[in-house]
């Protein structure tokens, strides 16, 4: 993806949000140079793998395939192995209309995916087999707004703003907006981008990004070479 493109998503990201009411933190509005600036007092937004990012998974279509995000909160997976400490991580993202979020399943992460505003949300569900693969005639069962709800292979929720559903590992979902662009709160266990996505089919997470122009946000994707940072893995 271009640079040019990421940074005009952002922006219409960050209108978005901030149209539902919701106002993200500070870090959300650091520029390049603030990150250098704040690289004593806040290694764990880098370290945690907190803020922007948008992936095209890969493919080169985001219109088609993609997904803009941003996080909010998230712990570390030693915190989640000890069970104390910061378990959790929060998230915010924009499907837009027809955009799909490809098939895919976690090892670790159960979430709870929450139509914060704007169009349906459509989550299509599969089970899985014994291994945890992909199960094209398995079906499962979900929590939706609190109630248990056995779903079909391939069955499709249509969650209207404020619904919410509970997926966890095993639970192959895939998503996209209906009838418009939706704004997605996700709340889960600590979240892993680098090596608890498993896709049905072999894609990628993050994107290449051609340097266009220069970059007004950055993205998760781009801490690694940030000076004055060491980012380990989310351990």
């Amino acid at each position: 993806m271009k640079r040019s493109r990421i940074n005009d998503l952002l922006a219409e990201a960050d209108e978005m949000i901030r149209r539902h009411g919701f106002v993200l933190p500070p870090f959300a509005d650091w520029t390049p140079e603030a990150f250098s600036a704040q690289a004593a007092a806040a290694p764990h937004v880098v370290n945690a793998r907190c803020g922007w990012d948008v992936t095209d998974y890969g493919a080169g279509r985001f219109d088609e395939m993609g997904l803009v995000l941003f996080t909010l909160r998230n712990g570390l997976l030693s915190d989640l192995t000890a069970g104390r400490g910061m378990c959790y991580a929060e998230k915010l993202l924009i499907s837009k209309r027809d955009q799909l979020s490809p098939m895919h399943t976690h090892v670790i992460k159960a979430e709870d995916i929450i139509n914060r505003g704007g169009a349906t949300l459509v989550v299509e569900l599969y089970g899985s087999d014994n291994t945890g693969a992909f199960a094209p005639d398995r079906g499962g069962e979900v929590m939706c707004d609190g109630l248990l709800r056995p779903y079909q292979p391939g069955e499709k929720l249509r969650l209207a703003p404020g619904q919410s559903v509970t997926l966890r590992p095993g639970d192959w979902h895939a998503f996209w907006g209906e009838g418009g662009d939706v704004l997605i709160g996700e709340v889960s266990t600590v979240n892993d981008d680098e090596t608890d996505n498993i896709f049905r089919e072999p894609i990628a997470r993050f994107s290449d990004v051609e340097e266009d122009v220069a970059p007004r946000r950055l993205l998760v994707s781009d801490y690694p070479a940030l000076a004055g940072y060491s980012v380990p893995p989310l351990t």
